[in-house]
């Protein structure tokens, strides 16, 4: 099975191998089915290239965004204060934690519209958050799985103590193989296309018997 190269976008096959791939075409019947050897159309090419760009775009945000235990630290520092604990009812407690937090400036606000919590789950993670700022953890290495915090499954770059970074980075790993299943396929669709005669022959159906 020989391979062409010399102009991929026309034919990947030698002359020969296109000669018996036409003999074939016109010479069966094919199960009664008359195919044609058209292109693939504009418009679904168009519309592939589309999804594809418009899927990555939507979901954007969403790249390396995992709650981790250094968004909630705010949170947790409210939770005993006066302030808070004069108020009643937990929905009310945790609104007044949210718009203070967001009024403060904090650089989480966006993580935490996206990964809210309600206050008895800042309970369960209250005490393991506290236990990890007294042993000076890196917070934002460990993220937050209900009612658990887990040391994030990742290896960024080294710190001055040789310790591994092991926060989530702002790419998001499932993107990268997303992006070579999205290749291999658009590849052995254009492998198979080009493999057949290219679309200028049009088939003579009336040779096939």
């Amino acid at each position: 099975m020989a391979w062409k190269f010399d102009n991929p976008l026309y034919s990947m096959s030698t002359d020969d191998q296109n000669e018996e791939a036409i003999k074939v075409w016109e010479g069966e019947s094919l199960g009664g089915i008359a195919e044609n050897n058209n292109r693939v159309p504009q418009p679904v090419v168009g519309l592939l290239i589309l999804t594809i760009i418009t899927a990555f775009l939507v979901t954007a945000p969403l790249w390396g965004q995992r709650p981790h235990a250094a968004m909630y630290e705010e949170y947790i520092a409210l939770m005993d204060s006066p302030e808070v604990m004069a108020i009643e009812g937990d929905d009310k407690k945790m609104e007044f934690m949210v718009n203070k937090v967001k009024a403060s400036g904090s650089k989480w606000v966006p993580l935490l519209e996206r990964h809210p919590l309600e206050m008895d789950d800042l309970r369960l993670i209250k005490g393991q958050v506290i236990e990890l700022q007294r042993k000076g953890a890196h917070m934002e290495e460990y993220t937050v799985l209900g009612n658990k915090l887990t040391i994030a499954n990742f290896e960024g770059n080294y710190r001055e103590d040789g310790t591994r970074m092991r926060s989530q980075p702002w790419w998001d790993k499932g993107y990268t193989i997303d992006i070579f299943f999205i290749v291999v396929f658009i590849v052995s669709v254009v492998t198979t296309i080009k493999r057949l005669p290219n679309n200028s022959w049009v088939p003579d159906h009336s040779k096939s018997h």
